[in-house]
């Protein structure tokens, strides 16, 4: 399977004064604010490390979700928490947080099908940083 997905921003002004936008082929994001409160501060609007830690939590639940179901387990809740540290311009750290209920698997082995979604989850390939996890089931 191959596919392409798209994303546009848009920026006007300096880094620190100027304003931009992000949107997503989805419109699920459309003309959303970026800005330089956005991203450094507590301003109205998104940025790309809120951006980067919604797809990758999005991406490791999803192929967590498959995992498990190649296994015969049916998940009745997976929330996954992913907290991205940007710090001195580099992200350094991700944070995947997993609660999950799964009927009839073991802790054992939702531990070690968690760890191969972290491994494998296209997002975490894509991303040169430090990933842990942490997980809990229910």
């Amino acid at each position: 399977m191959k596919f392409t997905r798209r994303a546009n921003a848009n920026w006007k002004g300096t880094g620190m004064e100027g304003k931009g936008t992000i949107s997503t082929q989805s419109t699920t994001l459309d003309n959303a604010q970026l800005s330089f409160k956005t991203r450094f501060d507590q301003g109205v609007g998104t940025n790309p490390e809120e951006l980067i830690a919604a797809a990758h939590s999005g991406c490791f639940t999803m192929q967590l979700s498959f995992l498990l179901s190649e296994a015969g387990f049916v998940p009745e809740d997976l929330d996954t928490t992913a907290k991205v540290t940007f710090e001195d311009g580099t992200i350094t750290l991700i944070q995947l947080e997993l609660n999950g209920k799964v009927p009839g698997i073991s802790e054992e082995d939702f531990q070690k099908t968690a760890q191969k979604a972290k491994e494998i989850c296209p997002i975490s390939k894509l991303l040169n940083t430090e990933i842990t996890l942490a997980v809990t089931l229910s």
